[in-house]
């Protein structure tokens, strides 16, 4: 018995690592040598391409190409329809395989519905790209980045909740009580 679940219309490639608990939906293609974690779950019409690399407990929504190029760290979302490119300059009578961008998408960042990654630039820790977004440079971490072509807007917490910085640069998630501190344009969650 197979350590994953795999609806009867999903198309599975060999030489596949999927792991344990991970669900994945009806019209689904997972690529040869594409890499999967546990617990994920890969939503209805979503191709995942050779050589991608999902961690743990990624989930992926109906409608999402992930391709060649594609890191996700443990914990990452990405929205329905969201959109990864790998190529800077693709043209049809042009082969440019030889020059696929890696795009890292960093633990627990988020993606929204409808947003486009242009390839090659990293998603930080946490970050959250709001649904539509255009993504043409990096993002950091705990960034809230919208529009097109997005931009930083604010900070968000691990929870996912907006971050208010008080004069000395300190801000508490309204849900989770986790507190941060903001110094030279980077956040970071203080352990206490």
């Amino acid at each position: 018995m197979k350590p994953y679940f795999a609806h009867e219309t999903a198309v599975i490639d060999k030489d596949c690592s999927i792991g344990n608990g991970t669900k994945i939906w009806h019209f689904s293609h997972i690529m040869s040598n594409a890499k999967l974690g546990e617990q994920c779950n890969i939503g209805q019409n979503v191709v995942v391409s050779p050589h991608v690399i999902l961690g743990n407990n990624v989930k992926v929504q109906n409608n999402v190409s992930i391709y060649t190029g594609v890191i996700c760290e443990e914990d990452v979302f990405l929205g329905p329809s969201m959109v990864f490119t790998n190529v800077i300059n693709p043209r049809s009578a042009v082969n440019r395989k030889d020059e696929y961008k890696t795009t890292l998408v960093k633990k627990g960042a988020t993606i929204g519905a409808n947003a486009t990654i242009v390839c090659g630039n990293p998603i930080g820790e946490y970050a959250f790209i709001g649904a539509g977004a255009v993504v043409t440079k990096e993002v950091l971490p705990y960034a809230l980045v919208v529009g097109n072509p997005s931009k930083q807007i604010g900070w968000v917490s691990e929870y996912g909740h907006r971050l208010h910085f008080d004069n000395q640069g300190f801000a508490t998630c309204e849900e989770s009580g986790q507190k941060y501190k903001l110094t030279d344009h980077q956040v970071k969650q203080i352990q206490e």
